[in-house]
Order: structure tokens, then C-alpha cells, then sequence
């Protein structure tokens, strides 16, 4: 019989994880079964423990359970207690462990367009989930400062207190969006603005190489001013591979290569 994996979420249709999952075991000769597992917004725990205890192998979690799977979890990487969300679960021994690997998925998918990160200023828009899952990844990788920007300054702030004792090699910063300014490398927008329309302004007093949205398929406003700047710009769909290859690399012991799924 195959390997069982699934994703879990509420709701899971949109997840392009079964597709990614067997695209991957298809290029690496491993026989796997990947499905959607809706679950309940209160039975997400009941969901996975049926899951394991059907001999289940790993789970990829979606909203909006990646914090209850991050406190179910009796091992937690390093990366995954930073973000405080864990997207990848498997069992050792009776034990649940758990990853998160969104930000190493982002670090891969900027690596794939080969853009540098390596001694870079970045600047991250929004201080949600998906900013606090990337910093130590993107620090890790060799970023050396990054700014995160957010309507609510407090809670960028707040932010940049919680995640500077894990990443004491790089410099963080927190600003308003009122503050847009300065110089980067890379911006990143973490925003759900891209998701909701609400537009966001990028003043021309800010100047930036490179401009990723973590979003994909959906217009965005972000975009839309980098590409007329003639900036290099990318969205999201590479970081979902991304990190689907970090889960699927934990799971199986092989990586495949990022560039064959672009």
C-alpha cells in the first residue's frame, strides 16, 4: 500500500498540495497517496489522531489550524518554534513533531530566481503570521537587516521584540506604513492586501531592487507599482512549492529541485 500524506484545513479545497505532492514522488520514482483532509474548526486535533493512528506518515496543515498544531506538538524544530505555526507534522516513536517550512520555501523560491540574499536589506510589509514564519529562514540565509512595516506599528513592533533574540546577527526594525522610505534590496509584501484589494502605496521615496508577493494568482497592486518601476518582481507561487518540497524532503529523505516545478 502507499504512503498516506494528506493536507489539513477548513476550508481545503483551494490547496494545491495533492498535486505538488505527487508531482514530486512522480519525479523521484516514490510510489505516495496525498489527499485533502477538511476538518472542523473544533476537531482539528480528533482529525489528526485518526490520521496517525491509520498509519498516516505527514500532514501539512493550513489555515487556520497552524497554531493548534504547533501547540499539539511534543518535538518542535527551531524554525517552527520561532514562527510559533507549525505547516508540517509527522510522528516519531508516538510523538508528534513538528516543522514550519513557509520561510525556508520563500528563501528556496528567491534562491530559484536567483536574486541574492546573502549581506541584503529587506523590508517586509505586514507584521502578521507569514512575516514572523520568515525572518529567521531569511536571516538564516544571510539577510542582514530587515524592517517590517505595518498599519499598526505596535504590532510590528511587538514583532521585532519577540524574534530579536533568535536572529542576534541581523539588525530589526519596525515602522509604520506612513513610513515607507529608504533603500532595499528586496521588499516583500505579507500583506492579505493583495487578497482583499485594499491598495497599498508604495512612495517614491522608497527604492527597492526586487519585489516579491507572497500571494499568487490574484492581482495585486503591489506588483502592479514595482513592475512599473521596472523592478524585478515574482509572486508566490514558488514559495507554495517551495515549502511543499521542505515538507515532502522531511517526509521521503530526498529533494527535489525547486526549478523542475516552476
Amino acid at each position: 500500500m502507499s504512503k498516506q500524506f494528506a493536507v489539513i484545513g477548513n476550508p481545503i479545497e483551494q490547496s494545491r498540495s495533492p498535486e505538488l505532492h505527487h508531482a514530486f514522488a512522480q519525479k523521484m520514482g516514490l510510489d505516495l497517496n496525498y489527499s485533502k483532509r477538511l476538518a472542523p474548526l473544533d476537531g482539528f486535533l480528533a482529525n489528526i489522531q485518526e490520521f496517525f493512528a491509520h498509519g498516516g506518515i505527514g500532514l501539512n496543515v493550513t489555515v487556520p489550524f497552524k497554531e493548534q498544531a504547533f501547540a499539539a506538538c511534543a518535538v518542535l524544530t527551531e524554525r517552527a518554534k520561532i514562527a510559533k505555526a507549525v505547516n508540517t507534522l509527522w510522528m516519531v516513536d508516538g510523538q508528534l513533531h513538528g516543522d514550519n517550512t513557509d520561510g525556508q520555501g520563500l528563501v528556496d523560491a528567491i534562491h530559484a530566481l536567483d536574486w541574492n540574499l546573502d549581506q541584503t536589506d529587506v523590508l517586509i510589509i505586514g507584521a502578521g503570521g507569514a512575516t514572523r514564519g520568515v525572518i529567521y529562514p531569511l536571516v538564516q540565509a544571510g539577510v542582514k537587516k530587515i524592517v517590517i512595516a505595518n498599519r499598526t506599528l505596535a504590532r510590528a513592533e511587538q514583532l521585532v521584540s519577540d524574534l530579536k533574540t533568535a536572529v542576534p546577527q541581523a539588525e530589526l526594525q519596525a515602522i509604520g506604513l506612513d513610513a515607507l522610505d529608504g533603500q532595499f534590496d528586496l521588499v516583500i509584501n505579507a500583506t492579505s492586501a493583495s487578497l482583499s484589494g485594499d491598495a497599498l502605496v508604495l512612495p517614491e521615496t522608497l527604492l527597492f531592487q526586487h519585489a516579491y508577493e507572497m500571494a499568487y494568482g490574484k492581482p495585486s497592486t503591489f506588483l502592479d507599482q514595482a513592475k512599473a518601476r521596472g523592478v524585478l518582481t515574482s509572486e508566490g507561487y514558488g514559495m507554495l512549492v517551495g515549502q511543499a518540497i521542505e515538507s515532502f524532503s522531511i517526509w521521503n529523505g530526498v529533494k527535489p529541485n525547486l526549478k523542475d516545478f516552476l
